[in-house]
């Protein structure tokens, strides 16, 4: 088997060496071939992960068999993301090991344990649900609209880049906002109501 190795650290006077040196020392005991390091400095939630995105990439080329991490939370902002990834891998015959929760998604145990995090990430999401519609409830009640506001974007420029790219999508990136934005502005069907 081919693996990757994923490590993380939060700030850049942190030194991801002594999680790679574990993972490799991991590799080598079950007899894996080292397919590639990928390593990122920033944080989990807010930072920009360019090394996990090429991991990502690597994975649906099938550079390699298994990923292997320190933590869950050196790969994963949450547990619904961990979840995400791990069905993407699932469905690319990928498995996935982290060495300090000691699970192995090759394994029956490894399996079960990916079930009970489905239905974690299942209840993440209706407590994330309820929180909401409990705050518009309580901001009708105090007859506040719960309408998102506005995102204030350039009509004309946003108009001009449609008609030059052509791309919904390369449009709503350079602008930084939705296709679905894009769309309603280029059909001219925007609501500028609140």
């Amino acid at each position: 088997m081919k693996a990757a190795l994923y490590a993380r650290v939060s700030t850049g006077s942190q030194d991801p060496e002594p999680q790679l040196a574990a993972l490799k020392e991991y590799v080598q005991r079950r007899g894996w071939d080292l397919a590639g390091e990928y390593v990122d400095v920033g944080s989990g939630r807010n930072g920009s992960r360019p090394n996990l995105i090429r991991l990502q990439q690597d994975a649906f080329r099938h550079d390699f068999d298994v990923v292997v991490v320190w933590k869950f939370d050196r790969f994963a902002r949450s547990v619904s993301h961990l979840l995400r990834a791990l069905e993407k891998f699932k469905t690319l015959r990928i498995e996935f090991v982290s060495m300090t929760e000691q699970l192995d998604t090759g394994t029956p145990t490894g399996k079960m344990i990916l079930t009970v995090l489905g239905g974690v990430a299942e209840l993440e999401l209706d407590i994330r649900r309820e929180r909401v519609s409990l705050g518009m409830a309580a901001a009708k009640a105090q007859g506040k609209g719960v309408c998102r506001p506005l995102k204030a974007v350039n009509e004309e420029k946003i108009r001009r880049d449609y008609q030059t790219l052509h791309s919904l999508g390369k449009v709503a990136a350079l602008n930084n906002c939705s296709t679905w934005l894009v769309s309603q502005i280029v059909r001219g069907t925007r609501s500028h109501q609140n």
